[in-house]
């Protein structure tokens, strides 16, 4: 995989559940990953320009590692993202139907933490820590 690199002491996932449509594992992993760069601004490395001088926005400066996985095994990761303290992005299959911020969050609201019907979720922390987490994932094709 160009450019992913084990130096990093922290990783940067993301679990999707393996039955979405290819735009909504698009749309997840966007709105999952800017929940990741909203909670740590420190992972934002510096602004890109290239050899004309046109500069560009600045983007994570890790890789960012896309799973897959059953609802199963999607619940558990949830699950052991929280027992072990690491804060996580969620996203709702609820979410789907609502159309902005407001909306979103009272969908997350209104549910259980053990009634979340999981389509994603994302976290970040130590990279040990994040590789259990993930366990029984695959690599998202």
């Amino acid at each position: 995989m160009v450019g992913v690199s084990s130096s990093f002491e922290t990783k940067i996932a993301v679990v999707l559940r393996d039955d979405l449509a290819g735009w909504q594992s698009l749309n997840v992993t966007a709105f999952l990953v800017s929940g990741i760069t909203a909670a740590t601004p420190e992972l934002v490395g510096e602004p890109y320009a290239d050899a004309d001088g046109t500069t560009y926005l600045p983007m994570l400066g890790q890789p960012v590692m896309v799973f897959a996985a059953d609802a199963g095994v999607l619940r558990a990761a949830h699950g052991r993202a929280l027992g072990r303290g690491l804060r996580i992005a969620v996203f709702t299959a609820d979410l789907f139907a609502t159309g902005n911020d407001a909306d979103n969050r009272a969908a997350v609201a209104k549910v259980a933490r053990d009634d979340l019907d999981l389509v994603g979720i994302a976290v970040h922390g130590p990279r040990n820590a994040v590789d259990k987490i993930v366990k029984g994932a695959w690599m998202h094709a």
